[in-house]
């Protein structure tokens, strides 16, 4: 056995390999389903910044957002700028999109086309979101828009002046945004950002960023990054989080009309969002004797309604993800089995 292994033919480790990753794509892809997450405090920080930012001004919150990759990383990236824009959009904040890659333009158009465009087309450009584009010069960009954001951004992408987009007023320089929402690559990214912007000037900032970037960013949290999300396991657990909580403001939407008080919603729609597929047991019990029919029909629709494919990304990637890394887990150790019996054989001989 242990010479059989030890010369066996590679191309049946390359068919394990291509099967690891294609069965878990067609499973996940017929049936919808994909792996749980459990969100580690990273994620959960990354989400909360998000959520309160600009909360402690009584307003919307102002998100530069800066999507600093490129279609090569996208894979990693990509789930992450959707839940951003995802978020933001239920949540209602102000998004300011720029970049310092010159295809980062392309990934901002991706993501309001994924996620604004489909889903919340009643928000209006230059008074919800605006797209500055990018714009040459690396970290002396961040250095300028520190002093003047003007003289590097005089018009968005569609060639207006910033002085008639409505949310552009009040916007001189960073210091006027309540949170950096940073989606990096490499360089330019999350390590300018930090140095240049968010220290500086003393600004939040929470940052997704490719699994190879991500061990170099670590030190920089819970200091100067205020939320971290690592790779395709970041983007899966943001995607869980932002997922659960869109559905959990759902479901107290429709607890509130049914004649619910507020308060008791939000934490009856907590529990009914953490697990999705009790809500028709819940209306059943007694907790839910109160609410109509037509109220319990509008819970059980919402609670089994299928997630969007793009807010699912990272989630599905996870599963081929998964199943490879325990197939190269499983030969690393059937080689080193084979290696110590093959040397207790020859040390016998």
């Amino acid at each position: 056995m242990i010479t059989m292994l030890a010369n066996l033919d590679r191309r049946w480790i390359f068919l394990a390999m291509a099967l690891c990753v294609a069965i878990p794509i067609l499973v996940i892809g017929l049936t919808g389903k994909t792996l749980p997450e459990s969100p580690t405090p990273l994620a959960e920080a990354f989400f909360h910044e998000v959520d309160v930012a600009g909360e402690s001004q009584g307003r919307p919150g102002r998100v530069l957002m800066a999507f600093d990759f490129d279609p090569a990383s996208a894979g990693e990236l990509s789930p992450m700028a959707s839940s951003l824009v995802h978020q933001c959009a239920e949540r209602g904040q102000k998004m300011y999109f720029v970049s310092l890659w010159p295809v980062g333009p392309q990934m901002i158009e991706d993501a309001i086309a994924k996620v604004i465009n489909r889903h919340y087309p009643d928000l209006v450009y230059g008074e919800d979101y605006v797209n500055l584009g990018f714009k040459a010069g690396n970290e002396q960009v961040i250095k300028v828009m520190g002093i003047d954001l003007t003289t590097e951004f005089r018009t968005d992408t569609k060639g207006t002046p910033l002085d008639q987009i409505p949310m552009m007023e009040g916007i001189t320089t960073l210091e006027n945004f309540d949170l950096i929402a940073e989606i990096s690559a490499g360089y330019p990214g999350t390590k300018e950002w930090v140095l240049y912007a968010a220290t500086q000037f003393n600004i939040q900032m929470v940052s997704g960023m490719t699994g190879v970037q991500a061990p170099l960013m670590y030190p920089y949290y819970p200091g100067q990054l205020d939320g971290l999300l690592g790779a395709i396991k970041g983007a899966a657990e943001y995607e869980s989080v932002v997922n659960a909580w869109v559905l959990q403001n759902k479901l107290a939407e429709i607890l509130v009309s049914g004649g619910m008080a507020e308060d008791q919603a939000d934490d009856v729609s907590a529990v009914l969002a953490s697990a999705p597929s009790q809500v028709g047991t819940w209306t059943e019990g007694a907790d839910a004797s109160s609410l109509s029919p037509e109220t319990k029909a509008a819970l059980i629709n919402t609670a089994a309604a299928p997630i969007a494919g793009e807010f699912l990304e990272g989630q599905r990637r996870m599963g081929p993800q998964l199943f490879a890394h325990l197939l190269m887990v499983g030969l690393i150790i059937l080689g080193n089995v084979i290696f110590f019996a093959q040397r207790r054989q020859g040390g016998r001989s």
